[in-house]
């Protein structure tokens, strides 16, 4: 008998459906839905680094999403579902009241964006993420030494506590802070209220601070002598963490019919995106996940003999069964790399298309048409222009730190630079020098890890850029001096989901039997050309140079 697994990828933009034959690894359907609040670029501020999303986006999109994707699958399919899965961004947490209700679902917080999740790309919390990491340096026990040493603007407890010092209305209501990866299982199996909200290893480890060996979360004093505003707040959350491979509970009679599946399939633990895809890429020691987006996230898992109690400095955590069980799971990524090359885009389309906008004798429907060709095309003619260069040649160094830097050594207050600009640079020398800045950004994390005996042998590239840019990924391979895999699967993230619900549908016994069947196959393969990887050695020190110097001007 045919069954499915499902897999739901929530990204910045969209949630993406993925439907899996469980039993031939086929991926059967798939759909996206964009979120519409989000689309329209309500409650972000990006001057102010504030970008929230409305959990209506989440629950409608869920809905909308479901609804599109049967009408593609095989008649019947969603009740031939055994289990689903989800992932999403982070960290990306919200407030909830006593009950488990996002503060934004209720009347009087609808509007207000402190209210609203808080987008992994949400930097505003970067005061308060250094008053952590000085907290932690202090510390008896230091609970930042398996999360890299420092704590970020982009995580859990720095963001709530920016945002409960911004907005007492929030902080005399909120109850307890929920990650969106968490919330959404918890939301589909009735299980929000929090004595009942069970928590995944994931997000737990990675962003919160928790750790068996300091029995959970760091203590309550911690946490108040920092701000007496967060005191309480630890002790409300579960001390007991789990991985992906096990189930949150059975989905509710209410979501099955709003979601078309049948009632009581299990759902499991939610996890980020990128350490998802990274199951889908067969991430094993050695290899190095690399999803490949707006930022990137960067996965690699080591052996509990392997890692030991080595604390890698400056990443984002390693955290056992954070992305496979019985494994060690390592993340770092960058804060900007898709986003690099999107601001250049607007940096250069921006006059032509403001030009557009006023012109009295074109048409609205054109004007946006236009528009749209315009932004769709001009990626593309600067790829094929770049591409001409010889590697050296354009002489430009830039830094791809636009949104701060994620690691090695999170610091949200640094910025990018461009240095070797003359008047014959054009757009795409200049082009060439950023797509070279991220691969050198890329480079670092890489060496980071093999600084502190973590190997890197070859990565597994996931994501839109991996399979749109062949400049990209050549620079790339060239600059890293290792070959770069790039899967076949378009909805890498989702797969990963859908194996963890296979799993936990009783499809196979662990993690491994259905990645066997499941996981993407490769489809292109990027080898690094030996001269161009010299050039570029020597261009990374003047990547390493300029860093320098824009870290010491801050």
């Amino acid at each position: 008998m045919v069954s499915y697994a499902l897999g739901l990828d929530f990204g910045s933009d969209s949630v993406r459906a993925l439907l899996v034959d469980t039993q031939s690894g086929q991926e059967v359907a798939t759909h996206v839905v964009y979120y519409p609040r989000w689309a329209k670029g309500l409650y972000c501020e990006p001057a102010r680094d504030q970008f929230r999303q409305h959990p209506l986006d989440y629950i409608e999109s869920t809905e909308q999403v479901l609804a599109a994707l049967w009408q593609k699958a095989p008649a019947g399919a969603g009740q031939q579902v055994i289990g689903l899965s989800f992932d999403t961004t982070g960290s990306t947490p919200v407030a909830v009241d006593k009950d488990g209700v996002a503060l934004a679902l209720k009347p009087e917080f609808a509007e207000n964006p402190n209210a609203m999740f808080v987008l992994w790309k949400d930097h505003t919390a970067v005061k308060e993420a250094a008053e952590f990491t000085d907290a932690a340096n202090k510390a008896q026990e230091n609970y930042l030494k398996f999360e890299g040493g420092i704590y970020s603007s982009e995580w859990y407890w720095s963001k709530a506590l920016h945002v409960m010092r911004s907005d007492a209305s929030v902080a005399e209501e909120v109850y307890m802070w929920v990650e969106h990866c968490d919330w959404l299982p918890a939301l589909l199996t009735g299980k929000s209220h929090p004595e009942q909200l069970p928590m995944g290893r994931c997000a737990a480890g990675h962003k919160m601070m928790w750790h068996e060996s300091w029995g959970g979360f760091p203590p309550n004093e911690f946490f108040k002598a920092v701000d007496p505003i967060l005191d309480g707040l630890v002790e409300r959350l579960p001390k007991d963490t789990y991985a992906s491979d096990n189930a949150v509970g059975e989905l509710t009679p209410d979501w099955a019919d709003k979601l078309g599946l049948p009632v009581g399939i299990p759902v499991g633990f939610g996890a980020f995106d990128c350490h998802m895809g990274a199951v889908a890429a067969n991430v094993k020691p050695g290899v190095l996940t690399k999803i490949m987006g707006t930022s990137t996230c960067d996965i690699t898992v080591g052996t509990y003999q392997d890692v030991g109690d080595n604390c890698i400095p400056g990443i984002c955590g390693q955290v056992d069964g954070s992305v496979v069980p019985g494994m060690i799971g390592l993340e770092a990524g960058q804060s900007a790399f898709g986003d690099l090359y999107a601001w250049f885009r607007k940096l250069v389309n921006g006059p032509a298309k403001q030009l557009i906008a006023q012109a009295p004798y074109i048409d609205e429907a054109t004007k946006q048409k236009l528009a749209e060709d315009i932004d769709e095309q001009t990626l593309i003619v600067l790829s094929e222009e770049a591409i001409k260069f010889a590697p050296g040649q354009v002489g430009i160094t830039a830094v791809d730190w636009v949104n701060g830097r994620r690691t090695p050594d999170a610091d949200q207050t640094v910025a990018g630079a461009i240095t070797g600009l003359k008047m014959g640079s054009g757009a795409a020398e200049t082009f060439r020098g950023l797509v070279e800045a991220t691969a050198f950004g890329a480079r670092a994390i890489i060496e980071r890890f093999r600084e502190h005996n973590i190997a890197v042998d070859s990565v597994v590239a996931i994501g839109g850029i991996s399979k749109k840019s062949d400049l990209v990924m050549q620079i790339c391979a060239d600059v890293w001096k290792c070959p770069i895999d790039v899967l076949e699967s378009d909805q890498s993230c989702a797969l990963g989901a859908a194996i963890f619900a296979a799993k936990i549908g009783g499809a196979y016994p662990d993690v491994a039997s259905a990645q066997e069947v499941m996981a993407s196959k490769v489809c292109k393969t990027y080898q690094p050309n030996s001269e161009n990887s010299a050039i570029y050695d020597q261009l990374y020190q003047d990547y390493l140079a300029l860093g320098a110097f824009v870290n010491g001007s801050k």
